[in-house]
């Protein structure tokens, strides 16, 4: 085929893409030949299709269909110029009764705010109208605080009986010693002859200080497939950010870098001070995060992303080995979500985990117990065999 046909072809590829539709699949090129997409051409056909094929509207709707709109959100900036995604988020913002939602407060009544509700606007915050804005902001509370209530027990209480577990010492002074644990600890030296116990171990108390005794970082990737992540991530930054055993930082990034620990006690204001794109760059974000650690045996990197790295992987790979290196326990989550299978780049998840970086998907009500798991310097990836968590799979 001569480079005239080619660019031939591709024209009318183009022009398939317009028409969309079955009635565009009957261009033919000049031979007769019916013109087929190329496999990225034909999910950006899928893409349009969704939000301007014919019954759409028919399918359209926040209801259930909330998680599959905000990962399509995530979709279309891979797949077009943010110059076109731009005008496809307006297009959604009236076909999905967005528009009309947030400029009609009562109508909030006929939907049920959900997790997939607030993924899909804060993956729109750049074309919701700035009048509309403060109706966004109380759907967004709304659910941030359900399932804070549902989170915030749980959480507090794992983290907090990891922090004291983690603190006992067996060398305590003697008005630090637990003198319950430490006779079950040494029953066996009971010396019938004195009746008494020779203990070998004492154990402490475990030591209630406001000191500092754990840094955890979250570092999300806030691509626009993450968007249910970055949610679930806002509501646990803001309840470990309560704790004052915990020094919390959030981290949040695409190809660039925004730290968002000065918002965390809102997690409303995270999350539109997040600002979901299409790029990412682990790399640069791990830089970053490494830069802040100031105690490395003490702290505990969350890297929340689906590893789809637009950097240099190599220098990704190079950066978590130094962080885990120097003595900082670091996982990656691959979603911290209810939504199932995730996915992600099933060689970047191996090649971390060959340098002692788990990687896994972990749901939420599941993550009080990791955070725990990884304060008590437990074996993570072993952790998650326990709950049957693969540490990496195929997608």
């Amino acid at each position: 085929m001569t480079e005239r046909d080619d660019s031939s072809r591709g024209r009318l590829a183009r022009w398939r893409l317009v028409l969309g539709g079955h009635g565009a699949d009957g261009i033919r090129d000049g031979q007769g030949d019916k013109v087929e997409l190329s496999a990225a051409d034909a999910r950006r056909d899928h893409a349009l299709e969704e939000l301007y094929g014919e019954d759409q509207r028919r399918r359209g709707g926040l209801g259930a269909s909330s998680p599959r709109v905000s990962r399509w959100l995530g979709d279309i900036r891979g797949y077009f110029p943010s110059s076109v995604v731009q005008v496809m988020q307006a297009d959604a913002m009236e076909r999905l009764g967005l528009r009309q939602l947030l400029l009609e407060p009562e109508m909030l009544r006929t939907v049920q705010p959900d997790v997939g509700l607030v993924s899909t606007l804060i993956s729109l915050g750049r074309v919701i109208p700035e009048h509309s804005r403060e109706t966004a902001r109380a759907v967004v509370r709304q659910v941030t605080n359900e399932l804070e209530e549902r989170l915030r027990a749980r959480t507090i209480q794992a983290v907090t009986g990891a922090l004291n577990r983690a603190a006992r010492t067996r060398r305590p002074r003697h008005q630090d010693i637990d003198w319950n644990r430490t006779i079950a600890a040494n029953l066996k030296h009971y010396q019938p002859e004195y009746r008494t116990i020779v203990p070998e171990r004492l154990v402490g108390h475990a030591r209630r200080s406001t000191q500092i005794q754990r840094e955890i970082i979250l570092c999300i990737d806030q691509s626009g497939s993450m968007a249910e992540s970055v949610v679930y991530s806002s509501v646990f930054g803001a309840v470990l950010s309560s704790l004052r055993s915990v020094r919390t930082r959030l981290v949040a990034f695409d190809t660039e870098v925004v730290d968002l620990t000065d918002e965390l006690d809102d997690p409303v204001d995270v999350l539109f001070g997040v600002q979901l794109g299409g790029g990412t760059d682990i790399n640069r974000a791990l830089a970053y995060c490494q830069d802040r650690i100031t105690q490395p045996t003490e702290t505990i990197l969350v890297l929340i992303s689906d590893l789809y790295e637009g950097g240099i992987a190599e220098e990704m790979l190079r950066r978590a080995a130094s962080i885990v290196g120097s003595g900082t326990t670091m996982i990656a989550l691959l979603a911290l979500s209810d939504s199932g299978h995730p996915s992600f780049d099933a060689n970047h998840a191996a090649a971390l985990a060959g340098i002692g970086v788990p990687a896994f998907a972990c749901t939420p009500d599941l993550f009080p117990d990791l955070m725990a798991a990884a304060i008590e310097r437990r074996d993570v990836g072993e952790w998650a065999t326990s709950h049957d968590i693969p540490a990496t799979h195929e997608p």
